[in-house]
């Protein structure tokens, strides 16, 4: 998107295409390479408002594009039976909200270790209309605010890039390095979410996790190396992107 069109997008959604002196803070935002989403606040997600008032990591086409074949994945396999579904590292909740807008059966929660996203998360789900009584957010890291359950869907976009790779401005000047970097190879959190899984999720669960393209089969080999069965999937341009892991007792 150009800098006419996002001036355009800011002028329509912010101030009714009424330009005034907030509009032209907003013009200088989109100069100095500010995410325009973030300038607006708010960015659509599988037909939901997901804000982004706490700067959490912006939702790319991408994680939309497989949380869209997963929920249907889930429908079809659980139909109307009463699941529990994670959205763990959890950012602004837009895999969760989508899971409580289309997965009416499903108790959801929202794990997210920095505590200043849970407004965020609260927020998108109440503006959205979506049912509170099914949504859980616990604060902390990984699993660590679940001891105790196991979860028959378990969805992630975990920070998966390796500490030296080099990203654009618009990202690594504005979005949260914690929701981006993960140790030099970028595989310490999936590491560690590998090394987790086995006491979270369900016999007959499966977890869809977001994995960096460059390094896909070292992260399909962490979960293997644990005793799960792996499914390594391209994104709707064609790159490794996705990673289904399920019990190999299936």
């Amino acid at each position: 998107m150009d800098g006419s069109r996002e001036e355009r997008w800011v002028l329509d959604e912010k101030y009714g295409g009424t330009p005034n002196p907030g509009f032209e803070e907003d013009r200088h935002r989109l100069a100095a390479g500010e995410p325009v989403a973030y300038v607006i606040g708010h960015t659509p997600f599988l037909g939901l408002t997901i804000r982004l008032d706490s700067h959490p990591l912006i939702p790319r086409s991408e994680t939309e594009w497989w949380t869209e074949r997963m929920l249907k994945a889930v429908r079809d396999e659980w139909g109307a039976s009463k699941i529990r579904f994670l959205d763990l590292c959890s950012g602004s909740g837009a895999i969760g909200c989508a899971a409580l807008a289309r997965l009416p059966q499903a108790d959801v929660h929202f794990g997210e270790l920095d505590g200043a996203h849970e407004a965020t998360i609260r927020a998108n789900i109440r503006e959205n209309g979506l049912d509170g009584s099914r949504a859980h957010v616990g604060i902390g890291d990984l699993f660590e605010p679940f001891p105790k359950l196991r979860f028959e869907v378990i969805a992630s976009n975990p920070p998966y890039i390796p500490a030296h790779r080099v990203l654009d401005p618009s990202v690594a000047d504005f979005e949260p390095p914690a929701a981006l970097f993960a140790g030099n190879d970028g595989l310490a959190i999936l590491r560690r979410i590998a090394r987790e899984l086995p006491e979270h999720l369900s016999p007959d669960g499966q977890a869809w996790i977001e994995c960096d393209h460059a390094n896909a089969k070292n992260a399909r080999a962490l979960f293997e190396s644990e005793g799960f069965a792996t499914e390594l999937s391209p994104d709707q341009h064609g790159i490794l992107r996705l990673l289904v892991v399920r019990s190999k007792a299936r």
